[in-house]
Parts: C-alpha cells; sequence; structure tokens
C-alpha cells in the first residue's frame, strides 16, 4: 500500500512519483549477477515500471508488447495452418498454398522484429494519466533505457530518457512539456553482492521523471 509522503505545492502542479513514499515492506529483494549487464539493465527496467505504474501515477500502455504478441501468435498460427494442410493434402495440390504460408509466416516474423527495431526501441514503459482541475488533463510519459558500456575509466552505465506531455482540450491544447535524460553507473545501486538498493534507484528515477514534468529539458 502507497502512502503520500508530501503534496503537491499548487492544485496545478501534477501529482510525482516523489510525491508517493513506497513502504519497504512492498519491495521485494532484487538480486542479480553484477557481472551481466542484462541482467542489470532488465532489474532496473522491472523497477521502473513498477516504481510509475502505482496508484495514483500512470496507468501503463501496452501497446508496443500487444503488437509484438500478436504479430507473434499469428505467426504461430500461419506456420501451424499450414503445416496442418501439408499434412493433410496431397504434396502438388498443397504447394501453392504451403508456399503462401511459408511467405506469410516469414512476412510476418520479419514485421515483428522491424516493428521491436525501429518501432519500439528503447522503449521501457509508456504511461497516460487523467485528472480534473476546472478541465481535463491528459498526461503522457514515456521512459526509454540503454546500457553505456564500461570503458578503462568508468563502470557500465545506465541511461534513462524521460519524455512527458501534458495537455487539455484532447491534445490541442499543450501546457507542458519535458524531455530530460540522465546516466549513472550501476555499481552505484548494486552492491558487491549484486543486490539493488531500489530506494536509491527510484529516487534518481522520480528525479529525472519530475524534472520533465516541470519542463526541463536535459
Amino acid at each position: 500500500m502507497s502512502a503520500s509522503s508530501s503534496t503537491p505545492s499548487s492544485p496545478d502542479r501534477p501529482t510525482g512519483p516523489l510525491d508517493i513514499m513506497v513502504v519497504p515492506e512492498e519491495r521485494e529483494v532484487v538480486k542479480v549477477n553484477n557481472a551481466s549487464t542484462t541482467e542489470l539493465k532488465n532489474a532496473c527496467d522491472d523497477v521502473v515500471k513498477r516504481y510509475l505504474a502505482r496508484p495514483d501515477l500512470f496507468k501503463q500502455i501496452h501497446t508496443h508488447t500487444d503488437v509484438r504478441l500478436g504479430l507473434g501468435w499469428l505467426s504461430v498460427l500461419v506456420a501451424g495452418g499450414t503445416a496442418l494442410y501439408g499434412y493433410k493434402v496431397e504434396f502438388e495440390q498443397a504447394k501453392p498454398i504451403v508456399w503462401a504460408g511459408l511467405i506469410l509466416y516469414f512476412l510476418l516474423t520479419s514485421l515483428q522484429t522491424l516493428y521491436a527495431y525501429f518501432v519500439e526501441g528503447n522503449v521501457v514503459f509508456v504511461g497516460k494519466r487523467k485528472s480534473f482541475s476546472k478541465r481535463i488533463i491528459t498526461e503522457k510519459i514515456t521512459l526509454s533505457s540503454r546500457t553505456e558500456r564500461a570503458t578503462r575509466d568508468t563502470p557500465p552505465m545506465y541511461e534513462l530518457s524521460v519524455t512527458y506531455l501534458r495537455s487539455t482540450s484532447g491534445g490541442k491544447s499543450l501546457l507542458a512539456k519535458g524531455r530530460t535524460t540522465g546516466t549513472a553507473g550501476y555499481n552505484g545501486f548494486f552492491d558487491a553482492a549484486g543486490v539493488m538498493e531500489q530506494e536509491k534507484f527510484e529516487r534518481w528515477v522520480g528525479e529525472r521523471v519530475e524534472e520533465a514534468m516541470e519542463g526541463k529539458t536535459s
């Protein structure tokens, strides 16, 4: 259960993630292999999603996941249907349909890959929130992340980009727009045993998000 740690400074200021305290008992221990940047990034991404999808914050939009899953299931159905048809019908008679099924299958799997690479990209969280303050206000937030590789002088880094829009009148009137990017070493959020300091990471994420909500660009 979440409880408010502070209240927004004015009625027009939207509630930010730092305004809502996370009860320590709600957190599960997150432990990873420090030698794997994939595990480190995935752990951070998962915490970002849980942290921002709390009540009174943002409702997560799963469009990217739904599209990828839809294309994946459709390709499986095409492959299964093609195989079944080829099994039940004589080879020569089945060839045109089997070839069409194979081509469609490869098109769907290619489309799924292209969508993940060019459309979804590094996006880890998309959220929306609607509120009413004399008018209906809609907020949309998008967070993307990536890993900066270690160099001789720096450890592997987690880069988080936040894009925020606040509008009214169905998106016709823009009230605020912000975009921030923050980078921090994974070693600042995970101890030597690979256990994540979630409170520290959440505060870092919350600061990046609230900077974007304030219309800052960095």
